[in-house]
C-alpha cells in the first residue's frame, strides 16, 4: 500500500499525541505504586525520586497506534508488524520486571540473547534481512549481535534527561526519510510511529524529567529500532557501505556504550556496573549543564544521521570516502571522550 508523504507526518503527530496523553497517567500509577528511581547510587545525576514506567506508556502507545492503523488500512502487514512488536513487548516486559525488582545482569542478558536469536530466525526464514551476506549463519550471528548490542546501547544511553528518547526520535526520523526514498512504505510507517511516540514521551522526559522510561522503555525501543534497521534495505552498492548506513543512525548510543565499557575494563570493573562515565557525564564534568550536554548528544546524532543520508545518495565512486570519513569521525570522538576524565 502506497503512503503519501504527508500521511507519515500525520502518523508522527497522532503517535506523539497518544503517548503524550498516556505518559502522565502512567506517571500517576508509578507514583501511587512507588515505582520510582531513588537517587541512592553514586552514578545517579538527579536529586529527587523520579517515577519509572515511562517505557510502559511508549510500548502501549506504539502498539495501540500500530495495530489499530494496520487493522484498518494495511491488514496484510499484520504478520510483519507482529514480528517487530511481539519480541519488543516480551523484552520490554523483562525490563519492567527489572524496573520493579532489580534483576541481575545475567538473566537480562539471557532474555536479550533469546529475543535476538528469535528475531534472527524470523528474518532469515522470511528473507527480510535488509543487507544479507549470502550466509544464513553469518546473517543470524550479525542480527543477534546487533539486536543484543543495540538493546544494551539504548539502555546504557538512558542516563540523562531526554538523552535516549531524543536520540531514538532523531534516528527514527532519519530511517523514516530513507525508507520513504527507497519505497519501503511499511518500514517508514513504523519509523514514523516510533518517532512520534518518542517525541510524545520526550515532552515529559526532557530536563527536568518528570518520568523516566526505565529498562521497560529502553529495551522495548532497542528491539523495535534494531528490528527496523536490520530489515531496512540501504541503497549503496558497496556492501560495506550498506552495512554502515544503519550503524550511522545509531552511532552515538553505540559510541556511548563503547566509551563506558572500555573505560570500565581499563579500570578493572564490570562493564555492567553503573557509573558516571557516559558521554553525558563526561560533558557535564567539563562544565556543561544537563540541557547543554543533551543538546550536544542530539547534535552528534543529527550529524551521523546526515552522514547516513549522504552515504545513501552518494555516487558509487564516493561511497568508500564517505564511509571512511564517518568511521574516522566516530573513532576520533571515541578517543576524545575516552580521554575526558570523569
Amino acid at each position: 500500500m502506497k503512503i503519501l508523504w504527508w500521511q507519515y507526518f500525520v502518523l508522527v503527530g497522532f503517535s506523539g499525541i497518544v503517548v503524550g496523553l498516556l505518559t502522565p497517567k502512567i506517571r500517576e500509577i508509578a507514583i501511587r505504586r512507588n515505582v520510582v528511581d531513588t537517587p541512592t547510587q553514586f552514578h545517579k545525576t538527579h536529586s529527587e525520586p523520579i517515577p519509572y514506567l515511562g517505557g510502559v506508556g511508549i510500548a502501549v502507545g506504539v502498539s495501540l497506534v500500530s495495530y489499530f492503523l494496520t487493522a484498518i488500512f494495511a491488514f496484510d502487514a499484520l504478520s510483519l508488524l507482529s514480528g517487530i512488536l511481539i519480541p519488543a513487548l516480551l523484552l520490554g516486559f523483562v525490563g519492567l520486571i527489572d524496573d520493579i525488582f532489580n534483576l541481575k545482569p545475567f538473566p537480562r542478558f539471557i532474555a536479550q540473547s533469546g529475543i535476538g536469536v528469535f528475531i534472527a530466525i524470523l528474518l532469515i526464514r522470511s528473507k527480510t534481512v535488509g543487507s544479507p551476506t549470502g550466509s544464513d549463519l553469518i546473517d543470524g550471528l550479525v542480527t543477534t549481535f546487533f539486536v543484543v548490542g543495540l538493546c544494551n546501547a539504548i539502555n546504557f544511553f538512558d542516563n540523562i534527561d531526554g538523552g535516549a528518547s531524543g536520540t531514538v526520535a532523531i534516528s527514527s526520523f532519519v530511517l523514516l526519510f530513507l525508507s520513504m526514498q527507497s519505497v519501503q512504505y511499511y518500514l517508514a510507517a513504523m519509523a514514523a510511529v516510533l518517532a512520534g511516540s518518542t517525541l510524545g514521551f520526550l515532552w515529559w522526559n526532557k530536563s527536568p524529567a518528570r518520568i523516566y522510561m526505565g529498562d521497560a522503555g529502553s529495551l522495548f525501543l532497542g528491539v523495535v529500532l534494531a528490528s527496523l534497521l536490520v530489515r531496512f534495505e540501504p541503497s549503496p552498492i558497496n556492501r560495506f557501505s550498506s552495512f554502515t548506513v544503519p550503524l550511522l543512525m545509531v552511532a552515538v548510543p553505540i559510541l556511548d556504550a563503547a566509551v563506558a565499557i572500555v573505560s570500565r575494563i581499563i579500570r578493572g570493573i564490570s562493564p555492567f556496573q553503573g557509573g558516571r562515565d557516559h558521554l553525558s557525564h563526561r560533558l557535564m564534568k567539563r562544565g556543561l549543564s544537563k540541557q547543554s550536554a543533551v543538546f550536544v548528544l542530539w547534535l552528534l546524532s543529527g550529524v551521523f544521521g546526515a552522514l547516513a543520508i549522504v552515504l545513501s545518495f552518494a555516487p558509487y565512486v564516493l561511497e568508500v570516502y564517505v564511509t571512511t570519513f564517518s568511521a574516522f569521525l566516530w573513532c576520533l570522538l571515541f578517543v576524545f571522550f575516552i580521554r575526558l576524565r570523569t
